[in-house]
C-alpha cells in the first residue's frame, strides 16, 4: 500500500479528484514527469467527467507549481496587513502556536476559533484531522453558512434533504429549467448534459438577473429582479392552478399542506409577480404553460438565488413545483440543488465529537466574522475572540463586508495562524502562516453536491519545499499541545477509510478512483419523501415551531430597489468566469483572461450617470466604496449592476473588493448571508 502523501513513482500517470467547490467534482489523471506535474486532464474513464475540465482546473499543475507558492512557515515582522514576514522553521511554528492557543485555552477555549470552508471539498483535507484537534481543545464551533445553507435548510424542510435528480438524467428531459445558475461557467458538465437535451428537442429557459452566457445560449431567459424567485415561482403554482395542469393524484398522496399552499398561490397572479419581478406579464404565463403541459420537466436550481433575505422561502416555492406537476414520477422530472445527502459520510467517526466530552462551545457564525471579531466579552457572545486558525478559506476577501472584516483581522491582540498556498488577503494578516499542500501533493477522499460518486485522490507528487498536509499540521499541532489520544495517530489512508467505513468498496476506489453510490433513478416516483411525514411538505410544521411560516412565501430584500433613494441601483456579485472565489485569481494565465475587476452596468443606467465603457467607477454604500472599471453591457438588466467576484483585495484599483459593499444581514432561515441583497451608488472615479 502506498504510504500516505508520497508520490507513487517518478514519473506516471495518477487518479485523483478535482477539491474545488463545485457540483461536478471531476475525476482528473496528472501526468509526472521526474517528480513534477506537467499536466492535469479529466479522467475519461469517469463517466460524468468525461476527460473534460473547466479552464480552470486545467491550470492545476500551473497552479501548484506557482512561483509564488508559499514553501516554508513564515512569522509576521511587520504591521497586520502589510505582508511583511521572516521565515521560520516548522518546529518553532508549531511550538509557538501551541504555547500561544495553550495559554488562550487555560483561561477559555472558546476565545480560539476555527476558519474553513471549501477551498478543499475533501472530507480529510476539510475537516477530517482539524476537527478532531478543536474539538479536543474545546474551541468554539463555526457555523459554515458562507455558500450554501439557506438552501440546504429550505430542502430539509421541504424534501425531507439534499437531494434530488441524478444528474444525468436531465439528457431525457424535454423541458429544463436553469434557475439562479450561470451552469456554462460554474456547472460545466450538467451544461454538457443540458446540451444533449436540446439536441434531442428539449427547451432550455434560464432565470437570472444577470444575462449569462447560459442565458445565451437558452431558448429562453427571464431577468427577473434580484430577490422575486419566490413571487415568481408562487405566480407559476397561481398558473398550474388556475389552468389545472396538477398531478392531483400525486398531490393527494404524496404532500402535505396542498390546500394552504393552494390559498396562498392564488394570491400571486402573474399580473403581481410581474410588477414584483420586473417582467413581462406573458413571459410568466409561457413559462407556466410550458412547465405545467411538458414531461418531463426538470429544474435544475443552484445557490445564487439563495444569497437574498428570503433565499430559504425562495428555494422551498421552488422546490414545491416539482411535486404539483407530478414531475418527481419520472427520472428525468423533478429538480436538484444538491445531492449532497444521499452520501453515507460517517460524520462522527472522522470528527470525533466525543472528544468534546460535557464540553458545549459556542458557535460562531462564519458569515458574520467581522462583527464577531469586534465583539467584546458578553454575556450573550462569551469570550473576545483571541485565537483564530484559517485553513481552506480566505474570508477577508470572501467574507461579507469586508472592511469590517478587515478591521477584525487588524487587532493586535488577536493571535491569527493562516494554512494557504499562497500569500493571500488573509495571509496578510497572519501572525503566523503555514505552507500547505495543493490536492495533487496529498491524500483525500471526495463527495458531491452535483452527482452520486465518491472520488479517491491519490497524491501524484511530493510536497512542494518544505509545506505539509492539514492533516500532518493538525497531527503535529495535536502533539506539542500534548494530546495523547490514538486518534491523532490516523494517517490520511485510514482518514479515507473512515469517511464512508464499509459503506464504499475502498478497493473499487483505490483501483479506478471513483465509486458510484446505489441510488434510485427516480427517487420520489412513489412518494417516501425522508421528512418527519414521508411526503413533499409544502407546509413545514418544524418551521412553525419555530416561529416561521410554515408555507413557502415572497420574503422581500432588506435593500429593496426604490427604498433608498442615495444607493438606487441593485447589485449582485456573481462569481468571474474564470474564479472560483477568490481560487485560481493569482493564476496569471487566467487572470489575463478576466483582465481586471468589472462592474456590468446597463446603457440606460450609465447614460445618465456620464459613464462610458471602461470608465473608472466608484461603487459605493454606507458600508464602502470599491473601485473598478465599468463594462457597460446588456448582461445586466436596468437598475442592476453586476459586480463580478472575487478578486483578491490586493489585486483590485485601490484595495478593495466587491464585498465591500455587501452586508452582514442574514437569509430567513439557514443564518446565510445575503449577498445579493444589496443596494449602491455608482459615479465616474
Amino acid at each position: 500500500m502506498t504510504p500516505p502523501d508520497k508520490p507513487l513513482q517518478s514519473d506516471a500517470i495518477v487518479l485523483g479528484a478535482c477539491p474545488h467547490d463545485c457540483p461536478d467534482t471531476c475525476a482528473l489523471v496528472t501526468t509526472v514527469q521526474d517528480g513534477r506535474a506537467v499536466k492535469v486532464q479529466g479522467n475519461p474513464a469517469h463517466p460524468l467527467t468525461d476527460g473534460v475540465l473547466c479552464a480552470k482546473v486545467a491550470k492545476y499543475a500551473e497552479r501548484t507549481h506557482h512561483p509564488d507558492r508559499l514553501l516554508q512557515p513564515l512569522k509576521r515582522v511587520g504591521p497586520k496587513g502589510s505582508g511583511q514576514f521572516a521565515p521560520i522553521g516548522w518546529d518553532e511554528a508549531l511550538t509557538t502556536i501551541a504555547e500561544r492557543l495553550g495559554a488562550i485555552a487555560a483561561r477559555d477555549p472558546q476565545a480560539i476559533v476555527p476558519y474553513s470552508y471549501a477551498g478543499t471539498m475533501g472530507l480529510v483535507q476539510g475537516e477530517g484531522m482539524a476537527a478532531r484537534f478543536f474539538h479536543r481543545l474545546g474551541a468554539s464551533l463555526l457555523d459554515r453558512t458562507i455558500c450554501a445553507s439557506a438552501g440546504a435548510e429550505a430542502l430539509t424542510q421541504t424534501l425531507g434533504g439534499k437531494l434530488g435528480m441524478r444528474v444525468q438524467h436531465f439528457a431525457e428531459s424535454q423541458l429544463i429549467v436553469i434557475w439562479g445558475s450561470n451552469a456554462i461557467g460554474s456547472n460545466l458538465h450538467f451544461w454538457r448534459i443540458a446540451q444533449e437535451a436540446k439536441r434531442r428537442g428539449a427547451r432550455l429557459v434560464c432565470i437570472d438577473p444577470r444575462k449569462s452566457e447560459t442565458a445565451d445560449k437558452c431558448h429562453e431567459h427571464l431577468a427577473l429582479r434580484p430577490g422575486t424567485d419566490a413571487a415568481l415561482a408562487l405566480a407559476l403554482m397561481h398558473q398550474l392552478i388556475t389552468h389545472d395542469w396538477l398531478d392531483h393524484d400525486y398531490i393527494a398522496r404524496h404532500t402535505l399542506g396542498w390546500d394552504a399552499l393552494r390559498e396562498r398561490a392564488l394570491q400571486w397572479p402573474p399580473e403581481r409577480a410581474a410588477e414584483v419581478c420586473g417582467l413581462p406579464v406573458q413571459q410568466i404565463v409561457d413559462l407556466a404553460r410550458a412547465y405545467g403541459t411538458t414531461q418531463p420537466a426538470a429544474i435544475r436550481l443552484n445557490y445564487g438565488m439563495q444569497r437574498v433575505r428570503g433565499g430559504g422561502n425562495a428555494v422551498r416555492a421552488v422546490a414545491c413545483l416539482p411535486a404539483l406537476v407530478g414531475a418527481w414520477r419520472h427520472r428525468a422530472g423533478g429538480l436538484l440543488m444538491s445531492s449532497s445527502g444521499e452520501f453515507p459520510i460517517q460524520r462522527a467517526a472522522l470528527h470525533r465529537p466525543d472528544l468534546l466530552g460535557e464540553r458545549r462551545p459556542r458557535t460562531i457564525n462564519m458569515s458574520t466574522i467581522g462583527q464577531a471579531l469586534l465583539a467584546d466579552t458578553s454575556a450573550d457572545f462569551g469570550p473576545q475572540i483571541e485565537a483564530l486558525v484559517v485553513y481552506n478559506s480566505n474570508p477577508v476577501a470572501v467574507a461579507p463586508q469586508s472592511g469590517e472584516v478587515v478591521r477584525g483581522f487588524a487587532r493586535e491582540d488577536l493571535f491569527t495562524v493562516v494554512l494557504e498556498h499562497f500569500m493571500t488577503d488573509t495571509a496578510d494578516y497572519a501572525d503566523i502562516v503555514l505552507p500547505a499542500t495543493t490536492q495533487l501533493e496529498h491524500w483525500d477522499i471526495h463527495s458531491s453536491y452535483g452527482h452520486t460518486d465518491v472520488l479517491l485522490n491519490r497524491p501524484a507528487i511530493a510536497p512542494v519545499g518544505d509545506s505539509r498536509s492539514n492533516t500532518d499540521i493538525f497531527r503535529a499541532l495535536a502533539a506539542h499541545m500534548g494530546f495523547t489520544e490514538p486518534c491523532f495517530n490516523d494517517d490520511d489512508l485510514t482518514l479515507c477509510r473512515t469517511a464512508f467505513g464499509d459503506r464504499v468498496d475502498f478497493d473499487t476506489l483505490l483501483t479506478q478512483g471513483f465509486a458510484h453510490l446505489d441510488v434510485p433513478d427516480a427517487p420520489f416516483a412513489d412518494g417516501g419523501f425522508p421528512t418527519p411525514s414521508g411526503r413533499c411538505e409544502f407546509f413545514s410544521q418544524r418551521l412553525a415551531d419555530q416561529g416561521q411560516d410554515g408555507l413557502p412565501d415572497h420574503v422581500p430584500n432588506y435593500e429593496l430597489a426604490g427604498s433608498d433613494s442615495r444607493y438606487p441601483l441593485a447589485m449582485i456579485s456573481p462569481p468571474a468566469r474564470n474564479f472560483l472565489n477568490s481560487t485560481f485569481v493569482n493564476v496569471q494565465s487566467l487572470r489575463d483572461i478576466e483582465g481586471e475587476p468589472l462592474l456590468e452596468i446597463h446603457p440606460d443606467d450609465a447614460s445618465v450617470r456620464g459613464i462610458a465603457d471602461q470608465t473608472l467607477v466608484r461603487v459605493f454604500n454606507d458600508r464602502g466604496s470599491y473601485h473598478c472599471a465599468a463594462h457597460v453591457s446588456r448582461r445586466a438588466r436596468p437598475g442592476v449592476v453586476n459586480g463580478l467576484g472575487i478578486w483578491w483585495r490586493k489585486l483590485g484599483v485601490r484595495g478593495t473588493n466587491v464585498n465591500e459593499l455587501t452586508s452582514q444581514q442574514l437569509t430567513d432561515m439557514g443564518r446565510a448571508p445575503v449577498f445579493y441583497d444589496c443596494l449602491v451608488q455608482v459615479e465616474p472615479a
